[in-house]
């Protein structure tokens, strides 16, 4: 079955390009991006590639580990990295899981767990479904699922975007509102009563006894 939000995100072993890593350990309390693709050498992700290591930084500085995850073996994801490097200008500087048992894609729901052998002979086509976005929050629980089509590359700013939100939320009694940046207002939850919002949020905008905003928290 796919996985749900607030699901557990499933625990595994797994060889990397920086070698053979257990999840939760590698995790340990932060916040983590697994982006899935579905066979090296492919355009689409070539691209995706190279922009999450051009990003790495915004993750670091947000505290969050990037893992990417390919059905191909270690050895191709190497030599799929020198193309990254001359085609996108930087190679992936993040782990990239190698999944030849599809134990990993199976595991997240990502193809069917009955999916007999592994990748090779597999084809992008076989594993279309293989296209995922996973944020799993420091409790090891699923806060984000997004599964893209073959022909769409990955919005990565976007993603950036819904971890500065989810981690200011997880934080503070609001909610952030369509199209919200950094540094906007937001929408107080309806969790907190009038009374509570003057001490938390003095100085809020009531414009409908459901939406209260007030300026973002610090």
């Amino acid at each position: 079955m796919p996985l749900q939000l607030n699901d557990v995100a499933p625990n595994f072993t797994a060889d990397t390009t920086e070698g053979k890593i257990d999840f939760y350990q590698w995790a340990g309390d932060h916040w983590v991006v697994l982006f899935s693709h579905p066979k090296d050498f492919t355009p689409v992700c070539t691209t995706e590639l190279g922009a999450v290591a051009k990003l790495k930084p915004e993750f670091d500085k947000r505290g969050v580990k990037v893992i990417g995850l390919s059905v191909d073996p270690v050895e191709n994801h190497s030599k799929w990295s020198r193309d990254i490097q001359e085609t996108q200008g930087m190679a992936p500087n993040y782990p990239m899981i190698g999944d030849t048992d599809l134990k990993v894609s199976k595991l997240y729901g990502m193809l069917p767990a009955d999916t007999a052998g592994g990748s090779e002979g597999r084809t992008p086509a076989n594993n279309a479904t293989v296209r995922n976005v996973f944020i799993i929050g420091p409790d090891k629980r699923i806060k984000l699922v997004l599964v893209y089509p073959m022909t769409t590359g990955r919005n990565f700013d976007e993603i950036i975007r819904v971890i500065d939100s989810m981690q200011l939320t997880a934080k503070h009694k609001v909610a952030t509102p369509s199209d919200w940046k950094q540094g906007e207002d937001v929408i107080i939850t309806g969790a907190v009563s009038d009374e509570e919002a003057k001490t938390l949020f003095p100085g809020y905008k009531t414009h409908k006894p459901y939406l209260r905003t007030t300026q973002q928290p610090k």
